[in-house]
């Protein structure tokens, strides 16, 4: 059986392995694609990806839609061929128009549809690489990942409702990222189940201003000690402004987790103060059918057969559905400020067992 495949053709080897093999052969190797496109404050937030793991033999794609106290999510999966340019599974597909810039997202299915593209607002920004160890001295997150803020121009139907997607008012963020992170079916319990974590605290917000861009990445142990610190201003030439240890100063929904609010006080290289607040807007849940981490219905590269596709509709309001909200990442759209400039982006935002800065005692625990 040959592994060369199409990519082959290109120099762009890493390592003295066909493309169709990467280098870990730890399963839970992916390399996917995230999106999210939203009318700012009109109530329509858009969540969607599509990702390939090569050591699952398995590709997917997601698309879901927050309109009022609904998510309308429709997945597709099937098996991993030969690894290319056509990026595409089911009736899903996206078409690279101009690398790190352009890209067009397409998604035929009765219930969702879409033909929209993406226009970077300003240049992508590295992220500083994302490392979880566990207990057992095994990486259960080692991946790089770039961000950009942009717009979103073109068509997208829900349930029977037509959307126009203006660039003037549809603004969204992506974010790509390779690497090993928990896909597919679950890891034999073994030790983890007798040694759980005690937690994961989680802050992503990529913003969008006229004039430049702000990323911030915060990642924290349950007692606070951070992992991951990332916050970089990007401006239309490319220029790039590292800001600093942000405080983050987080407001919550009294009797939940669910956050409202958030400021961010940042740091420019001068040592001049930069204060950030952003409001909490629509949100999507992303263990409520977009596959990730908790989600019960579908993981990203679950095996499910091939030509594999399905579509549900999720009230929110319902007991069981709400009460998995907590125990996931949630993306809220965000409306942001810096001193007198406006913004838009995304407020993502976990924060699941203990976290001492936070006063967050146990899983149980709750805002006041």
């Amino acid at each position: 059986m040959s592994l060369i495949g199409p990519l082959d053709e290109y120099p762009i080897h890493q390592t003295p392995l066909p493309m169709a093999r990467v280098a870990s052969s730890d399963k839970n190797f992916y390399d996917r694609s995230y999106f999210n496109a939203s009318d700012r404050d009109g109530g329509t937030f858009l969540v969607t990806g599509f990702g390939v793991y090569p050591n699952l033999g398995v590709t997917d794609a997601f698309a879901t839609v927050r309109r009022g106290d609904e998510q309308r999510a429709v997945r597709f999966s099937d098996a991993l061929g030969d690894r290319s340019t056509d990026l595409q599974v089911g009736g899903y597909r996206l078409e690279i128009i101009e690398p790190l810039q352009k890209i067009r997202a397409i998604c035929e299915h009765e219930d969702l549809s879409f033909d929209m593209t993406w226009e970077g607002a300003f240049p992508i920004v590295q992220e500083q690489p994302h490392t979880i160890i566990t207990g057992l001295n095994r990486p259960i997150i080692d991946a790089q990942r770039f961000a950009q803020v942009g717009s979103w121009a073109g068509t997208l139907n829900v349930d029977g409702t037509d959307f126009t997607l203006d660039p003037a008012v549809w603004t969204g963020t992506r974010d790509r990222s390779w690497g090993i992170r928990p896909v597919g079916d679950s890891d034999p319990a073994g030790r983890v189940a007798d040694e759980p974590s005690e937690g994961f605290w989680w802050l992503y917000v990529p913003l969008r201003f006229d004039d430049y861009s702000i990323i911030v990445i915060v990642q924290e142990e349950p007692n606070g000690f951070r992992t991951l610190n990332d916050a970089t201003r990007i401006f239309h030439d490319g220029r790039i402004e590292q800001l600093g240890w942000p405080r983050v100063h987080l407001t919550y929904k009294p009797g939940t987790r669910i956050p409202t609010a958030v400021r961010l006080d940042l740091t420019t290289p001068d040592g001049k103060p930069l204060e950030v607040e952003v409001e909490a807007g629509t949100f999507v849940a992303l263990n409520v059918g977009s596959g990730y981490g908790g989600d019960p219905d579908w993981q990203h590269g679950q095996w499910k057969g091939r030509n594999w596709s399905e579509s549900v509709l999720y009230n929110l309001t319902d007991p069981a559905i709400a009460a998995r909200i907590p125990f996931g990442v949630v993306d809220h759209v965000g409306k942001a400020r810096c001193g007198t400039d406006e913004g838009w982006g995304l407020f993502e935002h976990g924060t699941m067992g203990r976290h001492d800065p936070t006063g967050f005692a146990n899983w149980g625990s709750v805002a006041p």
